[in-house]
């Protein structure tokens, strides 16, 4: 393919803010398309199949596997799915734009170590595990279950922080979304990210 673009990826615990600082820069970058992963986990009432994520089931899933149609996939939870399909990627180069994903931890660290150079990878980090747990609840769409086990998840995905580029705390949502723009920005424009910001 002629044009190659960048890679931008976001990657953070469940709950830290990642989709929405994602969203955030695809409207105010407009040289990023969004990359919808697959997913076969079922689709919350607020989702839409194809633009949040590409809905499969368990078993479609596991065939696309088999036919090697994913750049990356991780079984998250036991038959729960995630990955990034290859014609996600072949559709937003040959629009000439670059490919943003919002992915989880150990996502992002596989594209990181695919893409390259080519990848600039941002770690979402929650102020604390106390915070985390506190925006999960008031999501209203978690059972205490699930809260615990993300919570869980979420102090070991902690520790893989130091594998991305980037290290960006939501603790204060504005703040951080300014910070991520200038920082995806400085990456697209070939510039040295800030080092005084990256820890």
């Amino acid at each position: 393919m002629e044009f190659e673009g960048k890679c931008i990826i976001f990657s953070a615990p469940s709950g830290a803010g990642k989709t929405t600082i994602v969203r955030y820069l695809l409207k105010k970058v407009k040289s990023l398309e969004f990359s919808v992963s697959a997913t076969s986990r079922e689709k919350r009432d607020y989702e839409v199949d194809g633009h949040d994520y590409h809905f499969l089931s368990t078993d479609i899933f596991k065939n696309y596997i088999k036919e090697n149609k994913f750049i990356e996939w991780e079984e998250v939870y036991a038959d729960n799915f995630y990955g990034t399909l290859k014609s996600e990627i072949e559709r937003i180069w040959s629009e000439k734009k670059h490919v943003i994903f919002d992915v989880d931890v150990m996502g992002g660290i596989k594209l990181k170590s695919i893409f390259g150079d080519k990848a600039l990878s941002v770690f979402v980090q929650p102020p604390s595990i106390q915070e985390l747990e506190n925006r999960l609840i008031g999501r209203g769409s978690e059972t205490p279950e699930t809260i615990i086990r993300r919570v869980g998840k979420a102090e070991i995905e902690m520790k893989s922080a130091s594998e991305f580029d980037y290290i960006l705390i939501n603790d204060k949502l504005e703040d951080a979304k300014k910070e991520a723009r200038k920082t995806v920005c400085n990456y697209l424009e070939g510039k040295d990210l800030n080092s005084e910001e990256k820890t």
